[in-house]
């Protein structure tokens, strides 16, 4: 960030704001921020009406199946955004079944694909709250007589606001920095800040109008979270809260309006597009059943974009996704160890608090922005005897740096919830720092590490933002492949394409599967 700084405000080592006035003097520059806020808002906005009936069926109901209706719902925010970008194309665009609507390359299908990531965000969220929530409240309320509405309205969504705040926050900061869903769907007509930079950079080399960009965005996202973070303290109030397992209750007729809306999301939204990608990957230009498309990933046509086969790219991504995920575990593990800590010095509290927020920053600071950052400084750096930026080791360092706030906040709760009593007795008994974490600190997050490593295993396979800046040539990641061959004019290009979305989706879909067999419990944020 202090180099998109430099590059935006300092030309030959002096302050030079000219680049501000010819980049907000361009009318695109004001049509791309307002697309940008656009699709955002409507998408945490879609997020929300659909979110929340997915949470009631979904945490306060008890049906046979809910297990699976919960995996279910969990599997479309852990695919890779190429995937999604590429599984609406198929159902929406030329050929789709969908087609006749005419809502290719259209506003609404943006939006839908990020209400596709964004609905399995607010379920959990809200969700795994209101789960917990007493509900003798609105009990009382409907006792005093106030209609069901009238009582759920008055007691229990007073009391989900934070949650909702929280989860309307995460939403909008997704939709504002989403880069692959606008790339795959919008293209340059619905253009946002992220594809923006991307296409000042690689087509333009204007480096600094994408910094500038770069900054304008970071603005933007950091007054949408502060006010996120009001409208979340000015919602808090003391509610009681209870175990998960003493609520919920059987369905109800009066509950058949979540039941409808919650399937239809499930069914419409989330399995139709994943359905038809798999059924048009199994199908030739023509309509005809084939393995054609699958046979091209391993044996490409010479007028294909792919260097090498899909199976290359594929064992490339999990080698380099591997790294990541090691890279960032270490880190998280290290940073998270120090952010559990309570001294009780004010100006050391301060000091970890700080340091939480910077290592947050990379949810705040889209992938694109990260990946454009890596870039510009990464020559030669602290010395070093070489480029970094034409080697593949920088992307495994960005891949690192997007899944590591993924690690802190799997890892975290859990060492915040280890009683310090234990420390103590441990320090008292004779036990250095050393033994103490070999013997308490570390077997108890052991679980939860468990399921940080798959987060992180699957952020970086399907990371395509900075990736996209970071690669090099015979060095093709599997969802940039993906992104080559659907926008690739050559035969079978669009077909193979399809095929390797639905490789790169069972790879990431099975590494994820993997890892919930490690959740401790049902409180985390995802």
């Amino acid at each position: 960030m202090l180099s998109l700084v430099a590059t935006g405000f300092l030309a030959d080592g002096r302050i030079d704001l000219g680049g501000f006035g010819e980049v907000f003097g361009s009318a695109r520059t004001w049509r791309v921020i307002g697309q940008t806020l656009t699709q955002a808002v409507l998408a945490t906005i879609t997020s929300l009406v659909l979110g929340l009936p997915a949470a009631y069926v979904l945490y306060r109901l008890k049906f046979r199946g809910r297990g699976i209706a919960r995996a279910l719902m969990t599997v479309p925010f852990v695919l890779p955004t190429v995937v999604v970008g590429v599984a609406f194309t198929a159902l929406i665009g030329p050929g789709g079944p969908l087609a006749w609507t005419g809502l290719d390359r259209s506003l609404t299908v943006i939006v839908a694909a990020m209400t596709f990531f964004n609905v399995p965000v607010v379920a959990r969220t809200v969700g795994t709250f209101w789960a917990r929530l007493d509900d003798s409240t609105e009990a009382a309320a409907r006792v005093l007589g106030a209609g069901k509405a009238r009582a759920w309205v008055s007691t229990t969504l007073p009391a989900l606001a934070p949650a909702l705040a929280s989860a309307a926050s995460l939403v909008f900061l997704f939709s504002a920095t989403s880069f692959a869903i606008v790339l795959v769907l919008g293209g340059r007509d619905f253009s946002n800040i992220e594809t923006e930079i991307y296409r000042l950079t690689v087509q333009f080399l204007d480096l600094r109008g994408a910094a500038v960009l770069s900054l304008a965005q970071f603005a933007i996202v950091g007054a949408a979270l502060a006010v996120s973070a009001w409208l979340r303290r000015s919602g808090e109030r003391a509610v009681n809260i209870v175990r998960e397992d003493a609520q919920g209750k059987r369905p109800t007729p009066g509950d058949i309006p979540a039941l409808v809306i919650f399937a239809a999301t499930l069914l419409l939204l989330h399995a139709l597009p994943i359905v038809t990608l798999v059924v048009r990957s199994l199908q030739t230009a023509s309509g005809e059943g084939s393995l054609t498309n699958y046979i091209a990933l391993v044996n490409p046509p010479a007028d294909s974009p792919l260097q090498g086969t899909v199976l290359d790219a594929a064992w490339l991504s999990i080698r380099i996704a591997l790294a990541a995920a090691l890279i960032a575990m270490v880190l998280g593990t290290l940073v998270s160890l120090v952010l559990s800590r309570r001294p009780t010095s004010p100006a050391l509290k301060r000091g970890i608090s700080l340091f939480d927020g910077l290592v947050m920053l990379p949810l705040g600071v889209s992938a694109v922005t990260l990946g454009f950052g890596l870039l510009i400084t990464m020559h030669r750096p602290l010395g070093i005897g070489f480029d970094l930026r034409t080697s593949v080791v920088l992307i495994p360092i960005a891949q690192a740096l997007v899944a590591l706030p993924l690690v802190v906040r799997t890892m975290l709760p859990v060492l915040r919830g280890i009683d310090p009593e234990l420390r103590y007795a441990a320090a008292t008994l004779g036990a250095g720092p050393g033994a103490v974490l070999r013997a308490i600190d570390l077997p108890l997050i052991g679980r939860s590490a468990g399921l940080a490593l798959g987060f992180a295993f699957a952020a970086s396979l399907g990371e395509f933002g900075a990736t996209s800046f970071l690669v090099r040539p015979g060095a093709q990641t599997l969802p940039v492949a993906i992104a080559e061959l659907i926008g690739h004019q050559a035969p079978g290009s669009y077909g193979a394409g399809l095929a390797a979305a639905v490789v790169l989706a069972a790879i990431t879909a099975a590494a994820m599967l993997l890892a919930e067999r490690f959740r401790a419990d049902q409180t985390g944020a995802f």
